[in-house]
């Protein structure tokens, strides 16, 4: 990751957490900068990820994982109508522009925000789904949740990076510099 996480307060460990996760946030929103509709939505691999729909996945994966954490999540077990719902989540439709979506994510990532300075600890917990790739009748802690959510979108964030480089050649530290000239 080429920029650095600034740790205001070495004793708020929600602050700590939340400013890596916006880092890692930074890293999708930098590859598409610059970028046109056509440039965002391309797949420039032999994968079928675009970063227009690597945006709209994590942006997805974020608010999917606190409607849990809050006990919200309407679906608690893992079907095929539920993974069809999960696939689609990586196409954008037409009104699904990156600054559309763009503006979802700050919507969604002040929520996350707003839900983990709420949230009487970090060691509170909920239930994960019913689904084949956890454990079953599994909790997990808040900070779980912080630590999976940074780890999912640096995931992500170093797939853009390559798909990025890969439609113009423009590096994640080009783009850091860029995003700092702008703003």
């Amino acid at each position: 990751m080429p920029t650095h996480v600034v740790e205001k307060n070495v004793s708020d460990e929600r602050g700590t957490l939340l400013a890596f996760l916006d880092a890692q946030r930074g890293g999708v929103r930098r590859a598409l900068l610059g970028l046109t509709a056509e440039q965002a939505l391309s797949r420039p691999s032999a994968s079928e990820m675009s970063l227009a729909g690597l945006l709209k996945h994590v942006i997805q994966a974020e608010q999917n994982w606190l409607e849990l954490a809050r006990g919200d999540a309407s679906e608690t077990a893992f079907d095929d109508e539920v993974m069809k719902r999960w696939a689609a989540g990586w196409r954008p439709e037409e009104r699904e522009t990156v600054p559309a979506l763009l503006a979802t994510w700050d919507e969604a990532a002040a929520e996350t925000e707003r839900f983990i300075h709420a949230v009487p600890s970090l060691e509170e917990t909920f239930a994960l789904p019913a689904a084949p790739w956890f454990p079953q009748e599994s909790r997990v802690s808040m900070r779980w949740l912080l630590l999976h959510l940074i780890e999912e979108v640096g995931r992500h964030a170093g797939h853009a990076d390559i798909i990025r480089e890969s439609i113009d050649g423009k590096t994640a530290f080009e783009l850091v510099e860029e995003a700092q000239r702008e703003g």
